[in-house]
């Protein structure tokens, strides 16, 4: 079966995703670097992963099948972009292992999940069509808004331990959540591109039957 197509009226929703997402990213890795939170720095590079992402999509609308699927495979791989750097910022992090400031982690992951919130209900009618190009755009919204429910736990975590460990371990089920997506969306590419080859198929002009031997 051939996957649809995104519906046209997709292209002004995920501009407005990506410039939501954009603004609030320039908000929250701000905040990271001020008081030091892996968490909110993974959260961050996931804000500025969707923009593009959607502006990705915003492009791809309206292409081939197959290009689509060549598209949501390309996502698939800016998924995981955010998984590399939080490991190598969880790395340095184990040098210091100083907590970061509880309220404004709070906070800013509350700000966040509304952002996330609003990005997810103006995706959710149409994740359903589009394939992976629509399938990406509302998996990261969703699974943002999932990652700033563990920051809000984090932030109030580490107010009643004033330990590091909540920011770090906030910070790896971002990561994990982000590499589970990425599998969602690059199967759903695979599936794309089984489709547009059972489609050229399909459309292929018969062979011509063999002329008779001459008597």
């Amino acid at each position: 079966m051939t996957q649809p197509a995104p519906a046209p009226a997709l292209r002004p929703v995920v501009a407005r995703v990506a410039g939501l997402n954009l603004a609030y990213f320039g908000i929250e890795i701000t905040v990271a670097l001020a008081i030091g939170s892996l968490a909110l720095i993974a959260d961050s590079l996931d804000f500025l992963e969707d923009a593009a992402i959607n502006l990705l999509i915003f492009a791809g609308i309206g292409w081939s099948v197959r290009n689509r699927a060549r598209l949501g495979a390309v996502l698939a791989v800016i998924l995981l972009l955010p998984a590399l750097a939080t490991a190598y910022a969880a790395w340095a992090k184990f040098a210091t292992m100083a907590p970061p400031d509880p309220v404004p982690l709070t906070l800013t992951g509350l700000g966040a999940l509304a952002v996330n919130l609003t990005c997810a209900t103006m995706l959710a009618r149409h994740r359903s069509g589009g394939g992976s190009l629509t399938r990406a755009a509302y998996l990261s919204a969703r699974n943002d808004a999932y990652a700033n429910l563990a920051i809000i736990a984090a932030g109030i975590a580490t107010a009643l331990t004033l330990s590091a460990w909540p920011d770090l371990l906030a910070a790896a089920g971002i990561a994990i959540l982000n590499a589970d997506s990425a599998g969602d969306i690059l199967r759903a590419a695979r599936a794309e591109w089984r489709a547009a080859e059972a489609g050229a198929a399909g459309i292929r002009a018969p062979e011509a039957p063999p002329k008779n031997p001459v008597p």
